[in-house]
């Protein structure tokens, strides 16, 4: 597209195209992988199961009593076979929170895309981007200081349960960014985008600490314990937020939780589940870490501050060199390889895409499509050492995956010399 919005003509588009190499993967183009993952979704109306879904059993819910241990017996049956139980326990298939606001940023820019290709398409991509982002605010979470979201399930937690619309800093981060991505294309969504600050601030329980602040992952959560990945979503909102409206306070309170993130990082490079460690099963898992690295990178693009250099630069060589193999397989953790999960992979082709690492994460997405894809846009979830989890998630498979897939084509296309997206008046802080 050129500055004034219209498309390159002929002449002035570059050679390199959805026909090159770089964007071929398995003797397939990237493109129709990613317009296949999307019409899987969009014929099934963006619904599906998701990771943690087991409390929409019907089976469970028709229980004439209710008890935490059932609860979580059913939830862990339901995640963890090898095959997908979810029909025999009748589990509904729903629209997730984050999952739409994935599909959402993949469909803008899978729209951004062929229309810098000049590539005629059967589907209305805009028009799919602007329901679900539409869907996004219609399905918001109410009663709260600021705009915010949530699953559409109940969880069990062991310490409470999680319901319906009980809206996260996680969920909420990711449709933040939907909403000012689609901002050009209707006056609503970024207004509404803005007030999340304020369900952090209120809601979430910002406050300041030593060495930084810290916010809560959702409305429950415990004082005993902090999970390092939220707090970090929760600083990349507030610097989406500050990139588009320029409000310093925004981006302050962002700086304080990444300061605080920053001196959690572990000699290695990586980062805990949890501070402390103790409090998680999880150790240095693959994509929370990937989460940390995101928004540092976010705060890096929008404030052209060398401030979190050197955490970037130890984050980045350790989530290369110890949470991938040199074939692009995702490692679980810093110490154990399996299960390989196809949202680990998902958010590190992301990742690399946002760090400029193009060659990482085509690596990435080439074990993907070798090891968890079936073809006609539907992906696996997990690859264990001896079998593969044949199940496919709406949300933790098919969002993730779009999403992923849609921003390496796009920064591939500016790499070769096309302008994508829209032209819109947006603040652009000073440099420091």
């Amino acid at each position: 597209m050129s500055q004034n919005g219209s498309l390159l003509s002929a002449s002035d588009r570059p050679q390199t195209s959805v026909q090159d190499p770089s964007v071929e993967f398995g003797g397939q183009p990237l493109t129709q992988i990613l317009a296949d993952t999307l019409e899987y979704a969009r014929t099934r109306d963006y619904k599906g199961w998701d990771y943690g879904d087991g409390m929409s059993s019907k089976l469970l819910r028709a229980l004439p009593f209710e008890n935490k241990w059932v609860n979580l017996a059913v939830q862990e049956m339901v995640k963890r076979p090898p095959i997908n139980v979810r029909p025999l326990f009748l589990v509904e298939q729903r629209r997730n929170y984050k999952g739409t606001a994935l599909f959402t940023i993949a469909n803008l820019n899978y729209h951004h895309y062929t229309r810098a290709m000049g590539e005629e398409t059967s589907v209305d991509y805009l028009d799919e981007a602007r329901h679900l982002a539409d869907w996004l605010i219609e399905n918001r979470s109410i009663g709260y200081h600021g705009f915010c979201g949530g699953h559409k399930h109940e969880i069990q937690h062991l310490e409470q349960k999680g319901v319906p619309n009980d809206p996260d800093v996680v969920s909420t981060s990711f449709a933040v960014k939907a909403l000012l991505t689609a901002s050009p294309y209707d006056p609503v969504y970024a207004p509404v985008a803005r007030t999340a600050s304020e369900f952090v601030v209120e809601d979430l329980d910002y406050r300041e600490v030593d060495g930084g602040a810290k916010i809560n992952y959702h409305m429950n959560h415990p004082d005993t314990y902090y999970t390092l990945n939220s707090g970090a979503l929760g600083a990349r909102l507030l610097v989406d937020i500050y990139a588009h409206y320029g409000d310093e306070s925004d981006l302050e309170r962002a700086t304080a939780i990444l300061d605080f993130i920053a001196d959690q990082q572990a000699d290695i490079g990586g980062w805990t589940y949890r501070v402390p460690a103790s409090s998680s099963h999880l150790s240095m898992d693959n994509h929370h870490n990937g989460f940390i690295l995101d928004a540092f990178l976010r705060y890096k693009r929008v404030c052209d501050s060398s401030r979190y250099d050197e955490t970037i630069e130890r984050g980045l060589a350790f989530y290369r060199t110890v949470l991938f193999d040199t074939d692009g397989a995702p490692n679980w953790d810093e110490s154990k390889s399996y299960p390989r999960d196809i949202h680990a992979a998902a958010t590190a082709i992301a990742v690399f895409t946002a760090a400029g690492d193009l060659e990482m994460a085509s690596r990435i997405i080439g074990w993907t499509i070798e090891n968890l894809y079936a073809g006609d846009g539907r992906f696996y979830y997990r690859k264990h050492k001896f079998y593969t989890v044949k199940t496919t998630l709406m949300r933790w498979a098919q969002a993730w995956m779009a999403y992923a897939m849609s921003e390496y084509l796009n920064a591939v296309a500016r790499a070769d010399g096309y302008q994508l997206g829209v032209d819109a008046p947006m603040y652009v802080p000073p440099k420091s």
